[in-house]
């Protein structure tokens, strides 16, 4: 199965501190490489939530982003410590009296102590919960988006995989026929310098010229490859990089059989192959 790298899943979930929304983004990179952007309440998660994207990505750069927007209700309590607060009135007051000209204390300026004011700690145990729960089922959802983009691509690499089977067939055809035409020529050329027609001397040429034009065993492996591109394409596992391989394996053998050349239409015939790698090679880039 072919999985891209680029997709994006959103959920909510209604929790009884308020509403969880959960979005997460990918986009392709060469390694898994998560970050987290998460309330204060729910940061504990952060390795739970790797441990989850672990068994599910294998690559790809996944931004994380988890909202928990408390209910109107849900107003935190402030507890105040009375002692502490009436020892730093007492203090105040007492330091007034030895002064000339006193500031007078308010209540804020109490509060403002450290020690005197603080927030009851809210249980956000049930939010954890359904946060845990609510991540999963996103991270669900963004495997089955990514296997549905991925498989989109699918028909742009068979095109380009029987287009560059036509075009490796097509040279091998043309192949006796061009190896004759080259006898021909240096046939011409003998006659056209008045040399006279060795049959050995131009078997010789023509063994030496088979040797530096011999372009089958190209064929043979750009048809291996591509081969190998159809096979690994209906495999059920993370296939980028392999196929990001190949890719380089195609381009070499396309570059070989354009230096050994020796017609234009075989050059034709390299030229295309490297374009239909290179559009390849693209959409590579983004598969898991």
């Amino acid at each position: 199965m072919i999985r891209s790298m680029t997709a994006f899943a959103r959920r909510d979930v209604q929790d009884a501190q308020g509403t969880l929304t959960c979005e997460i983004r990918t986009v392709n990179h060469r390694y898994l490489e998560p970050s987290f952007r998460l309330p204060e309440a729910l940061r504990e998660l952060e390795n739970p939530f790797r441990e989850e994207l672990r068994k599910q990505l294998k690559r790809g750069k996944v931004d994380v982003s988890i909202r928990l927007q408390s209910n109107e209700t849900d107003i935190p309590g402030f507890e105040i410590n009375e002692e502490v607060a009436q020892a730093v009135n007492d203090a105040a007051n007492h330091v007034n009296r030895m002064l000339d000209n006193p500031a007078h204390i308010n209540a804020l300026d109490i509060l403002r102590w450290p020690g005197v004011l603080s927030v009851r700690e809210q249980d956000y145990s049930s939010a954890r919960e359904a946060a845990l729960e609510l991540f999963r089922e996103t991270v669900a959802e963004l495997v089955e988006v990514r296997a549905r983009e991925g498989e989109r691509l699918r028909p742009v690499f068979e095109d380009r995989l029987t287009r560059m089977s036509e075009l490796v067939a097509t040279v091998r055809e043309a192949l006796p026929g061009l190896l004759e035409a080259q006898e021909e020529q240096l046939r011409e050329r003998f006659r056209k310098a008045q040399v006279e027609l060795d049959p050995e001397r131009i078997a010789q040429e023509m063994v030496m010229l088979a040797q530096k034009t011999d372009v089958a065993e190209e064929l043979d492996r750009l048809e291996a490859h591509i081969s190998e591109v159809a096979d690994t394409l209906g495999r059920d596992e993370a296939i980028g990089r392999r196929l990001d391989f190949l890719m380089q394996e195609l381009n070499r053998e396309a570059n070989t059989l354009s230096s050994k050349s020796i017609d234009a239409a075989v050059t034709r015939a390299a030229v295309d192959l490297k374009v239909l790698i290179e559009q390849m090679r693209e959409q590579v880039q983004n598969i898991e």
